[in-house]
C-alpha cells in the first residue's frame, strides 16, 4: 500500500540524518499484536506498524530495514545505541527523556479485568488501600500506571502472559492491559470481569532519538497528513484490527 502525502518533500540534509547511507531503520515492537498481525515466510512482521514504517521510507525515497526488539522496553532503551532510526512505540514521558515524538497516529484503550466476584464497577474503583493490581511493566499504560496510581499496589511482571498468570495465581484484585489483549485473557479466567471504560489510552507514535530530533517536524507533518488523508485507517482496515482507533488531529 503506497501513500504519497501532500507535503513538502524532506530536505536532503534531514533525509541523510533520519536515513543515513539511504537505509531507514525502523524498531518494532513485536508484542503489540494490534501493530504487528502476523509475521511472512521469511519471519518479518506484518501490520500495522510494520507498513507505516514502509510508507516513510517510499516517502524518503529510502531502503526500509525493520529492526524488531521483543518488548517496548526494549526498544526504548535501544534509543541511545544508534540501532534505529525511528522508533514505532507509544509515546511516554519517562521515555520522551531519550526519544522525541510526532503525535500520535494510533491509540488502544486500556482497561482493567476482574475476578469474579470483584466489587469493583468502574477504573476509577481500583486505586484503592489494599488493593493489588497486575501489570507488566515498562509498558505504556504499566508506566502511565506508575505515575498515577497511588493507593493500590503494582504487581509487575515481565510479559503479558505472566501477568494474568499472577492475577490468577496470586488472586489479584485486577489485571491491567489493553481491551483486546485483556477480552482475550477473559476467555481463559471463567467468571473474569472487564471494567467499562479506560483508565488511559495508549497513543503509538513515530520516534527518533534525541539526536535525529531536528526531522521531528516532518515526520509530524507526515503522520498528521496520513491520519487526514484516511492511510492509517485503511491500514487497521487492511489488518483487520479490533481495538485500534485513529488518534484525532
Amino acid at each position: 500500500m503506497t501513500f504519497s502525502p501532500t507535503i513538502d518533500p524532506i530536505s536532503p540534509a534531514l533525509r541523510d540524518l533520519l536515513a543515513p547511507g539511504g537505509v531507514l531503520r525502523a524498531g518494532i515492537n513485536l508484542s503489540n499484536f494490534l501493530l504487528v498481525s502476523n509475521r511472512d515466510a521469511q519471519g518479518s512482521p506484518i501490520g500495522v506498524s510494520p507498513d507505516m514504517a514502509g510508507a516513510i521510507a517510499n516517502h524518503l525515497g529510502v531502503r526500509l530495514q525493520l529492526v524488531p526488539y521483543e518488548s517496548p522496553s526494549l526498544l526504548a532503551d535501544a534509543a541511545l545505541r544508534d540501532e534505529w532510526d525511528i522508533g514505532l512505540i507509544g509515546a511516554e514521558p519517562q521515555r520522551a527523556e531519550v526519544i522525541s515524538f510526532t503525535p500520535s497516529y494510533v491509540e488502544i484503550e486500556a482497561t482493567y479485568l476482574v475476578p469474579e466476584g470483584s466489587t469493583l464497577q468502574s477504573t476509577g474503583d481500583v486505586d484503592a488501600p489494599g488493593l493489588r493490581i497486575a501489570v507488566t511493566g515498562r509498558t505504556a499504560y504499566g508506566l502511565w500506571l506508575d505515575r498515577n496510581i497511588r493507593r493500590a499496589t503494582l504487581v509487575r511482571s515481565s510479559t503479558m502472559d505472566q501477568a494474568r498468570a499472577d492475577f490468577a495465581e496470586q488472586g489479584l484484585d485486577a489485571l491491567a492491559g489493553l481491551r483486546p489483549r485483556l477480552i482475550a485473557d477473559q476467555a481463559l479466567l471463567p467468571g473474569s470481569t472487564l471494567l467499562p471504560g479506560r483508565f488511559m489510552a495508549v497513543q503509538q507514535a513515530i520516534g527518533t532519538p534525541k539526536a535525529k530530533a531536528a526531522a521531528l517536524a516532518h515526520l509530524t507533518r507526515f503522520i498528521e497528513a496520513a491520519k487526514s488523508s484516511g492511510f492509517v485507517a485503511e491500514l487497521i482496515h487492511r489488518h483487520r484490527v479490533q481495538g485500534l482507533s485513529v488518534s484525532a488531529a
